[in-house]
Parts: structure tokens; C-alpha cells; sequence
């Protein structure tokens, strides 16, 4: 990529002014475009040690690489307090659709910094009491794309559901499942949602309530998260690591490691020896585990399978019990930078300007699939990928819906059906595209050409970024940035006609193949599809 063009320029200039170069060399596009294309802080972050003025010491950078200018760079000019920004060339954007049409869409942003690493992320995880609610999708749409987003970065990502499958919740589940089948009021704590009167309708005379209920729930679940895109590798029941002896196996390999002791009847955890302020209890003085000791036994057992890093995406109001976990896995010898946990803000369902409840205790639960059947698998994947999962989100259901500029996701998939429909519209012309060796992409200099080739050559960095913060709402910004600048280049830039020159409508068609690979990896990051027409 350019910058590592610029940064070895950058290390190589340092060096003839007598300054050891840093092996990381910091580049960020400047805030205003007539502060140059790219700009690098390395005079500042060099000079202390240098015993040099950071303005002189970017002075004399800024010579060498004028004397001697790199490829695609036209001048390099100092600012501020020494800032080392560039002047680039249209040839560098260029040589990104280049890039971006020879490598296509399985190699083009695509590293392997993860070195094949197994990573299991678990999400949506819930108790298997009802349907996934509406804002499970966040956590479906997120989890999903984050492991697309590792894959892409050369990790080895396992998609895995967490059944709560044990404990209280799961009777009165199974309570309200009979009540509702005998035509009695549910229990006090019971579920009341209408999806348990349609179960209880199905549920057989001689069924077990509780095994019947759990399997018709999972089924459900699974349904949904498939309609949504999501497929999971392992549905792991918590019930499994009580008959498999987990539960007691991890409590030993606790106690071989001193970190458990006795004390008023119960089984306590030193998790004060690893900086908690006081000891949790694993097993209660009436020998029922805690829900400390299985979410313990079950993160082990993600390590015996062999993952060497744990994701977790939990909801916000899991904030206070995150590092318990995490001084459960460094009880067990892990490092605990092998778990992750990522905390989600919940969604606010809007529909006609009114708020929605989402609660399946109270009965007023809207589902996810309710929702796909109002918007569409697509519009929900993406509007749920609009932000990053630590805010806060509003779905307003009739926005998503629309049809209009306004409503985001209309606007990305737009984009690539008019990518679509301009390949339509040459073929029926008889234009094909000619070999990319025997086209002159130095016609492409309009400023809406050029910010599309800039949007495409960022997505490298952005893929990256996106698997570094486990954020893929950059690569949304990404794509609703880049659909965009399309939209402005297809209003301003004709790629046929006869005003249009045949060598220009070439360099053109192959602008619109390079955004149209740049929109299909961005999309296909997000679980989204890239449809031809609208």
C-alpha cells in the first residue's frame, strides 16, 4: 500500500539526516485535503530522542525526499510543529485500481496477520425460553461479522451458541408451556409472551414440558439466526458439563492449583490473590454451584478444544461480572488476554414514532424474525452494523423499510444495482471491457473518479482496523462512504455516450468493476447482499 511506500521513504530520509528511524512510522490522512494526502508525525516523535527541533528535523526531511521524490509523490512540505505532510500524485490511485481489479474480491484486502490462530466467538447466547427478541439481532448481525472479519484477517474464527440451558428459568418455562396447554393462568414468574400459547398448542399431551419446550425453542432460535445469515458451529449446552463431569473437573483443577478453599459451608474462589476485592463463591453451603464455577468449567472447555483466544459478546448490564470470568480463566493458568468480552448496548425498537418492548417475561416481546419480515434479513443485518455495538441504537422499523436515499441501506445496495445496471447497459451497447494492460487509467483525473479510487484504497486498512478494535461498523462507515462517492461519480461522470471518449469509457469501466469488487467485499464483510437490481 501507499503508506508503506511513505513510511520507508520517511525511514530512509531519517537515516541521511543522521536520525535512527523508528520501526513504526505513524500516517493519517490530514483533516483538509489542501494539507496534502498524507501526513506523518515522525519529526515530532523522533526529535526528543534526537536531541533535534522538531520543525528543523521535519525541515530536513522534507529536503532529502524533495531531492530525491518517491514514487507518486509530486512535493512533501512541513506544517505546524513538524508535521511531514505529502502531495501525492493521481497515479498512486492508479495503481490502487489496479490492485483492486487484479487482486478481485479473494485477495483484495485481505492479510493474514491472525496466522490461522482459533478463535471462538460466542454470541446471542440466551436462555432457551422463547424466540430470539428484536435487539438479539445486534448481537447476531455483530458476531457474525466479526468473524467474517477475522477470517479475512487470517484468523480461524468458531461461531458458537451458549444454551442456558439449566435452572430455574427453564421450570418456569416449562410451567407456563403446561399452564397455557391446561388453560390456567401462567405462574407469578412465568412467561406470558404469545409465543408460549402457539407452543403450548403444539406441544404434545405426552411430551416432557421441559425437554419439549427447550428442543421447540432451539429450533426456533436456529431458524431465525439462519434467516438472518447466521450459522453457528456449536450450539454448547450448559446441561452437557453436568452428565460429561466438567462442572467437577474444573472445580479440581481448581483446587490442585490452590486457589480454593472451605469456609462456612461453601466452596470459595481466592479470586482476591488476582486484585478482586473480595472472594466469590463457587459452590453454595447447600452444594448447588454458583454460576461462577459453569461459566468457568465452560470457557476451560473452549481452551481443551483447542482455541487460543476467547471473544465473548455480552450485553452492557453484564459490566459488573466481566472480570470475575476473566480472573476465572487466570485461575486456570490462562492469560487473560485470551478472553475477551465485548459489552453491547441494547436497542430501542421504534415503530410510527412509538417505542416497542422487547421483554419476554412480560409478554409484550417483538421477535427478530418479526422484524425480517418487516425489513428484510439485509436491511436488518446492516442497520444493526450502523454503529458501534458500545452505543446505544434506535431500529426505527418504518426507516428501515423505506425505499429512499435517506434510509442507509437502500442507499449502499443502490449503489451496486447501478453498478450492475451499467454493465447491463454496455453489454446491450456491444461495450466490453478491454484487458486492463491496454487501458489508460491516467484519464481518470475527475474529482469524483478519484474519490472512489481513495475510498478503495483505505479498505485495507479499514478491514484491518475493523478485526484490530472488533468493530465492524467501520467497515459500514466504509461502505456507506464509498456507495456515496459512487452515487456522486454516476451523476457526474458518464461512462457511455457520445460525448464520451472510447478510451475514457474505458478507464471508466473498469472504475465501476474496482467499486463494484470494493462494495461486494465490504458487503460480504457484513452479511449483506450485493443485489443487481432494486
Amino acid at each position: 500500500m501507499i503508506q508503506d511506500d511513505l513510511a520507508d521513504a520517511l525511514r530512509a530520509a531519517l537515516s541521511r539526516t543522521g536520525v535512527d528511524p523508528p520501526d513504526a512510522v505513524g500516517l493519517e490522512r490530514p483533516a483538509r485535503r489542501e494539507h496534502g494526502d498524507w501526513s506523518s508525525n515522525v519529526a515530532l516523535a523522533t526529535a526528543k530522542k534526537a536531541g533535534r527541533n522538531p520543525r528543523e528535523l521535519a525541515t530536513e526531511i522534507a529536503k532529502a525526499l524533495n531531492d530525491d521524490l518517491p514514487q507518486h509523490v509530486s512535493l512533501v512540505e512541513v506544517a505546524g510543529p513538524g508535521f511531514v505532510n505529502f502531495q501525492l500524485l493521481d497515479s498512486w490511485l492508479h495503481d490502487v485500481l489496479r490492485d483492486v481489479a487484479e487482486q478481485g474480491e479473494t485477495i483484495y484486502a485481505r492479510s493474514d496477520v491472525g496466522g490461522g490462530l482459533k478463535v471462538n466467538v460466542e454470541f446471542v447466547s440466551t436462555n432457551p425460553t422463547g424466540p430470539v427478541h428484536a435487539g438479539g439481532g445486534r448481537w447476531a448481525a455483530y458476531g457474525d461479522s466479526l468473524g467474517r472479519i477475522l477470517e479475512r484477517n487470517g484468523y480461524a474464527p468458531h461461531r458458537e451458541f451458549y444454551l442456558n440451558d439449566r435452572g430455574v428459568q427453564m421450570q418456569l418455562f416449562a410451567q407456563s408451556l403446561v399452564a397455557r396447554k391446561e388453560g390456567r393462568p401462567v405462574p407469578d414468574d412465568g412467561y406470558r409472551g404469545e409465543y408460549v400459547a402457539e407452543f403450548a398448542a403444539e406441544m404434545p399431551d405426552d411430551a416432557d414440558p421441559m425437554e419439549w419446550g427447550y428442543e421447540r425453542v432451539k429450533r426456533d432460535v436456529a431458524e431465525t439466526m439462519e434467516r438472518i445469515g447466521v450459522h453457528f458451529d456449536t450450539w454448547f449446552s450448559e446441561r452437557s458439563m453436568v452428565s460429561s463431569g466438567a462442572i467437577e473437573a474444573t472445580l479440581q483443577e481448581l483446587r490442585d492449583r490452590g486457589v480454593v478453599y472451605e469456609a462456612d459451608g461453601a466452596v470459595w474462589l481466592r479470586t482476591t490473590d488476582f486484585g478482586d476485592d473480595k472472594d466469590r463463591v463457587l459452590v453454595k453451603s447447600d452444594g448447588e454451584p454458583t454460576y461462577v464455577l459453569p461459566d468457568i468449567a465452560y470457557h476451560r472447555d473452549k481452551f481443551n478444544r483447542g482455541f487460543r483466544l476467547l471473544i465473548d459478546v455480552w450485553g452492557a448490564d453484564h459490566h459488573g461480572y466481566m472480570p470475575r470470568l476473566k480472573i476465572g480463566v487466570q485461575a486456570l493458568g490462562h492469560d487473560p488476554d485470551e478472553l475477551e468480552i465485548i459489552l453491547g448496548q441494547f436497542v430501542t425498537l421504534v415503530r410510527g414514532g412509538e417505542e416497542l418492548q422487547l421483554s419476554k417475561r412480560s409478554g409484550t416481546v417483538v421477535t427478530l424474525a418479526e422484524v425480517i419480515d418487516e425489513v428484510g434479513p439485509d436491511a436488518a443485518r446492516l442497520t444493526f452494523l450502523l454503529q458501534s455495538i458500545d452505543t446505544k441504537q434506535v431500529f426505527d422499523i418504518d426507516l428501515v423499510r423505506s425505499q429512499a436515499m435517506e434510509n442507509p441501506v437502500y442507499y449502499v445496495q443502490y449503489a451496486h444495482a447501478r453498478i450492475a445496471s451499467i454493465e447491463r447497459v454496455a453489454a446491450e451497447r456491444g461495450v466490453q471491457r478491454q484487458p486492463l494492460a491496454d487501458v489508460d487509467l491516467s484519464l481518470l483525473t475527475h474529482e469524483r473518479e478519484l474519490d472512489v479510487l481513495r475510498s478503495l484504497g483505505e479498505l485495507p486498512e479499514v478491514v484491518r482496523m475493523a478485526c484490530v478494535d472488533r468493530a465492524p461498523h467501520k467497515v459500514t462507515t466504509w461502505v456507506r462512504e464509498l456507495a456515496g462517492r459512487f452515487h456522486g461519480f454516476y451523476h457526474d461522470c458518464y461512462v457511455m455516450g457520445t460525448d464520451v471518449p472510447p478510451e475514457l469509457t474505458q478507464a471508466r469501466l473498469w472504475l465501476v468493476e474496482a467499486a463494484r469488487v470494493g462494495l461486494a467485499i465490504g458487503l460480504d464483510l457484513l452479511g449483506v447482499s450485493a443485489p443487481d437490481s432494486m
